[in-house]
């Protein structure tokens, strides 16, 4: 039975990643310090014979090895970083500790307890701002225009650094943005949010064309399991996504008819943008996961509605 370790897996995508691989019959360790993640994420996990969790800091490299020893953890997934974008944009202190500080402390008691396989979860962000292009995982000129996008790309320059040093398997994945159920940030749990407080008018920020794709967390675990059972010696990068995008104002639209309101009044903060850091649109080249046997099954704008009706019990 593999033994593995979720960082930050009481958060959204880490919890559902938790319940998967119990499925699988995997021996699962979680480590989350509770910032953002909850234990309310992991009740179907709690009860669980093979399921064992610590609330510590990843950032404590001493601790991380202390446990990775005691249960003999062959891989880690590391999910653990800063989820809240606009937040970090304000104090680039917080990527700093959160996002790339988290990702050395994980290599080094990898390489300190002699783990040899990792899974990272990046993000679209370390491309920059490339209007007009398909964003491709072997691109040159990876310019980040976020903190957190900066953290992530030098998170990644020191995953392709130990696992050359240390002879690993190693696996980055691009994540487009993520919903489903848990959610516990982003526009659509924003968006409902402010709903029910005020369902008569809805702010949102930037002019409302910004327009990415979205991709269901069910889907995003079948392409994440697909790839670790896949995986070779050596580092491989992968897009994570959907061909489809959906605007921002769409998604304002989908939250209102799921909630039942009409006549909502929208404010917009104008400008191209939600906040400085922040890419209004881009695309995914996903010829390299398709190619690998992976699809999405839901669209951008269905990933969106089946949120929704996870998060909203229709």
């Amino acid at each position: 039975m593999e033994k593995v370790l979720i960082t930050g897996g009481a958060g959204f995508i880490g919890s559902n990643l938790a319940e998967r691989l119990l499925l699988e019959n995997r021996k699962v360790v979680c480590v989350d310090n509770f910032l953002l993640g909850s234990r309310d994420n992991l009740q179907n996990c709690l009860g669980n014979v093979n399921f064992t969790l610590y609330e510590e800091d990843v950032t404590d490299t001493d601790k991380l090895c202390s446990i990775m020893e005691r249960h003999g953890t062959e891989e880690v997934f590391h999910l653990a970083a800063n989820s809240d974008i606009k937040k970090g944009g304000k104090n680039p202190k917080i990527d700093l500790g959160h996002t790339f500080m988290t990702t050395y402390s994980v290599l080094e008691a990898m390489r300190r307890t002699g783990a040899g396989k990792l899974f990272f979860a990046s993000t679209s962000a370390v491309y920059g701002e490339k209007t007009g292009l398909k964003l491709k995982e072997d691109m040159g000129e990876l310019l980040p225009v976020s903190y957190y996008g900066a953290a992530k790309l030098a998170s990644e320059a020191a995953i392709s650094a130990y696992t050359a040093m240390n002879g690993w398997t190693a696996t980055i994945f691009r994540f487009a943005n993520v919903v489903g159920p848990k959610l516990t940030h982003g526009v659509v749990y924003d968006f409902i949010q402010k709903l029910k407080k005020d369902p008569s008018r809805l702010q949102i920020l930037g002019d409302g064309r910004q327009c990415k794709p979205y991709i269901y967390s069910g889907d995003l675990l079948d392409a994440v399991l697909l790839a670790d059972r896949n995986a070779s010696p050596g580092l491989q990068v992968y897009n994570a996504g959907v061909d489809s995008a959906t605007s921002v104002d769409r998604i304002a639209d989908m939250v209102c008819e799921s909630m039942h309101l009409s006549g909502v009044v929208y404010e917009h903060t104008g400008g191209d943008r939600g906040w400085k850091g922040d890419v209004p649109s881009f695309r995914f080249d996903l010829d390299k996961i398709h190619a690998a046997g992976w699809t999405a099954e839901h669209t951008s704008d269905g990933a969106v509605r089946q949120t929704l009706r996870d998060i909203l019990g229709e």
